[in-house]
């Protein structure tokens, strides 16, 4: 029976974009670690970093969802070999409301600025503090970065990848570029990606949250923006999608907090919510092995052998 890594975790923060109070990103970063059996470990809980020289991977949540309800996926991706970032992070969404958000310049996805600059400052931020670390000075590997998100965290990396250096890879769940009329755009518009990178999309067949969305977009009808994000918004080749049949607009989230966010508005799995984690986890891992380890092997076994209720496709 093959050990699990030892994954340990530590907080950090970083200073953002807006005025006090709300301009401070609370990071929780796992790691590869390796046990010494020393006094200090033992007293203080702190591990140094496993040998050799991590990618990183940041995870921005969606709207008010926080950043522990990513746990599990963070757990999974840092058992394969990378540093992964969450945060939390609560300023001003929009129209003087206020909860957790990644950061969004909505300025910058406007028609007369978009593909400028990032529409996510807090990104850079995060990066910078992570150089902070010094248990972690020597494990990070910054020219090996993939940022990916959930829901709107997921859409604000398509947006603002390109922006930053070392970054190899993007993914999002439950994620697309179709753009709200009120930001000034046309009804049912997808904004291309601000990638130079391979990407990842995947989304349930179960997804009531972005169904339930669809008149901010202009959409009289569903027009599934996922899809037409993958067809429509991304340059070059070397991309994936997946489909996961069953799973809903929340199967990456765990626990789902149904006091916050809009996790009402999904619709009920067609399948255990584990197991679909588990299912995207498998596809996202063999992803990241491909673009920041340059292992193509472990994307052509899942090519060929796809998990159970996923469906893949490529461009």
């Amino acid at each position: 029976m093959t050990t699990a890594p030892l994954i340990r975790s530590l907080w950090w923060s970083a200073r953002t974009q807006g005025e006090p109070p709300f301009d401070t990103a609370h990071l929780k970063v796992y790691y590869p670690a390796h046990a010494e059996g020393t006094d200090a470990e033992r007293l203080t809980g702190v591990f140094p970093p496993a040998p050799g020289r991590h990618p990183i991977v940041v995870l921005c949540s969606g709207v008010n969802v926080a950043q522990d309800s990513y746990r599990s996926l963070a757990v999974g991706i840092a058992e394969a070999g990378y540093a992964v970032v969450t945060f939390d992070r609560v300023a001003e969404l929009f129209g003087g409301q206020y909860g957790l958000t990644c950061g969004v310049d909505l300025d910058a996805a406007r028609p007369d600025a978009y593909g400028t600059r990032p529409t996510c400052p807090t990104i850079p931020a995060i990066l910078d503090a992570l150089r902070e670390i010094d248990l972690l000075k020597d494990a990070l590997d910054f020219d090996r970065v993939a940022l990916g998100g959930h829901s709107a965290g997921g859409t604000v990396v398509l947006q603002s990848a390109r922006f930053f250096p070392g970054v190899r890879a993007a993914f999002g769940f439950g994620t697309h570029t179709m753009v709200a009329t009120m930001l000034g755009w046309p009804a049912g518009t997808v904004l291309p990606a601000q990638v130079e990178c391979p990407v990842f999309l995947a989304v349930g067949t179960r997804d009531g949250v972005i169904m339930g969305s669809s008149d901010r977009y202009g959409q009289d009808g569903f027009a599934d923006p996922v899809t037409r994000t993958f067809d429509e918004a991304l340059p070059g080749e070397g991309h994936l999608f997946a489909v996961l049949e069953g799973a809903n607009h929340f199967a990456v989230a765990d626990p789902v907090d149904p006091t916050a966010a809009r996790a009402f508005l999904d619709l009920e799995p067609g399948r255990d919510p584990a197991e679909s984690r588990a299912a995207y986890l498998e596809v996202l891992i063999a992803f990241l092995r491909a673009r920041l380890n340059g292992d193509p092997d472990s994307l052509e076994k899942v090519r060929k052998n796809p998990p159970p209720s996923v469906t893949l496709r490529e461009h």
